[in-house]
């Protein structure tokens, strides 16, 4: 596995009612995940809730010349990119308003031939997790911290011709490096050739005619 994740649950905040004679429990589930960036490109995600998910805060000092692309959907969209380059003192453009957002994804390109570790720290999502696709092509991922197939474990909710392209980078030597297609057909049963599984830390590009929610519901027991 490249992908760990630990999810510790902790009770942040009790209060008792003395006239009941009840507690009531706030329950906040904190954790990490550690992601391997492979050399090359990665396609990641920021699969918990981060009180800044800036770039320049989740990849505060990566190898140099490391590459983040953030890719914004919709008409006049494409690619913003920002390189760590010591020579200039740190990342260029400035990443400090730029951020990979809960439940989004980007590009990160490891120019070394060395994996590095990637670690996401802060709080998983609970309760109604919303999490709209758009229109178009743009870069997803689940708001739970799983792994599992896209639909039957992480409950995205497929339109007719739906495509997702999972980006595939196995390290040096990989056979499988590059993208593989899926396209959700009802005119063939479903997902073709199947139903796409996504790692925790993992986002994946969809391609969605008119977009659609993808709400989930979720509590860390």
């Amino acid at each position: 596995m490249r992908t760990k994740t630990l999810l510790l649950t902790a009770a942040l905040s009790m209060a008792g009612i003395a006239s009941s004679m009840a507690q009531v429990y706030s329950v906040n589930a904190v954790g990490y995940v550690n992601k391997t960036i492979q050399p090359g490109f990665n396609l990641v995600s920021n699969p918990l809730i981060q009180s800044n998910s800036a770039i320049n805060v989740l990849l505060p000092a990566p190898p140099n010349l490391t590459q983040v692309f953030l890719f914004t959907s919709g008409p006049g969209g494409g690619y913003s990119t920002y390189t760590y380059d010591t020579d200039l003192g740190g990342w260029d453009p400035d990443p400090a308003g730029a951020s990979i957002n809960f439940g989004g994804g980007a590009f990160i390109n490891n120019p070394t031939a060395t994996p590095f570790t990637l670690t996401s720290v802060g709080e998983v999502g609970q309760g109604t997790l919303a999490n709209p696709v758009a229109a178009g092509f743009s870069i997803t991922s689940s708001k739970v911290p799983q792994t599992g197939a896209l639909q039957a474990v992480l409950g995205f909710p497929p339109n007719q011709l739906d495509t997702v392209y999972k980006f595939i980078n196995d390290g040096p030597g990989g056979a499988t490096d590059g993208y593989q297609t899926f396209v959700y057909d009802t005119d063939l049963g479903g997902w073709d050739p199947s139903e796409p599984t996504v790692e925790v830390g993992e986002a994946v590009f969809v391609n969605s005619a008119a977009g659609h929610p993808w709400t989930r519901t979720f509590t860390v027991n």
